[in-house]
């Protein structure tokens, strides 16, 4: 397995290849979530890239850009324990040469303006574009992306109908602890205590799950149910939309996705989970 570091480099290795390339995008510190994908790509495919870049364009001011784990040694040693054959792991500037007058890809306002994009402007901007330049970069022919991230899922597989990439984009389930916690990469910064406290993500979208079943269909109060085991958390957002859509939930709906986001004292992680009702 290579590490490459230039777009040139990647360029290289892929233009002689007649055969199917798979691409798991990541911004490194993996984890069982992104070996499952690894994995998926890996059967799927001839040739597997895994790119780690942790991308500013999508982080906001005062986010954790500076402090995000960056661990590309552990991260290439796991790559090439489950087949992949590159690691992509470019430097800022070999992305962008310059970020102040950067050409951006810019979803749907009705698909950014709400959930995360609502409390982190620029952010979905910031996702879509670094999503195309690795397209365009690997010419991959199947991309991996987790469930966990539902609103960029959905954004993503609209961005690719919408402007006719030849890419097929495969979801994989969320991976969770035995205790229910949905894997991130900002797990890392939870301590004892505070993880504790991360595990009322799942415990929230699991008692609605229970409602659900036994026939409650009021938004309200699944909502509010959701609110209540997740007290002491500072929450950003608990939704339940549509998930073939994204639009908020009516009761005529088949389906129905929860969605939770919220900041995790005292350290002020912010996490995201989702669970189908």
């Amino acid at each position: 397995m290579k590490i490459i570091h230039k777009i040139s480099q990647i360029r290289e290795i892929i233009k002689d290849l007649n055969s199917s390339i798979g691409l798991v995008p990541t911004m490194g510190a993996l984890h069982k979530g992104h070996a499952s994908l690894i994995k998926k790509s890996v059967e799927d495919n001839d040739f597997t890239i895994v790119s780690v870049f942790v991308n500013p364009v999508q982080f906001g001011i005062n986010e954790d850009f500076d402090k995000y784990p960056r661990t590309l040694q552990k991260d290439a040693q796991l790559c090439e324990k489950l087949g992949a054959d590159v690691v992509f792991a470019p430097s800022v500037d070999e992305m962008y040469q310059d970020t102040k007058e950067l050409t951006l890809v810019c979803p749907p306002y009705s698909a950014i303006n709400k959930l995360c994009g609502k409390s982190r402007p620029g952010h979905f901007d910031g996702v879509a574009t670094v999503v195309s330049k690795l397209f365009n970069i690997t010419k991959c022919t199947r991309a991996y992306f987790g469930q966990k991230d539902a609103q960029q899922l959905f954004i993503i597989k609209k961005m690719v109908k919408d402007l006719n990439f030849d890419v097929e984009i495969v979801p994989c389930p969320i991976v969770r602890e035995d205790d229910g916690l949905a894997l991130s990469s900002r797990n890392s910064y939870l301590d004892e205590n505070a993880r504790k406290d991360a595990l009322k993500l799942s415990a929230a979208l699991k008692y609605s799950k229970e409602l659900w079943q036994k026939g409650i269909r009021d938004k309200q109060t699944l909502c509010d149910s959701a609110l209540k085991i997740l007290g002491g958390l500072d929450v950003d957002y608990v939704e339940i939309v549509n998930p073939d859509t994204f639009e908020d939930w009516q009761e005529n709906d088949k389906n129905a996705l929860m969605l939770i986001a919220a900041k995790i004292p005292p350290v002020n992680t912010r996490l995201i989970d989702n669970m189908e009702l």
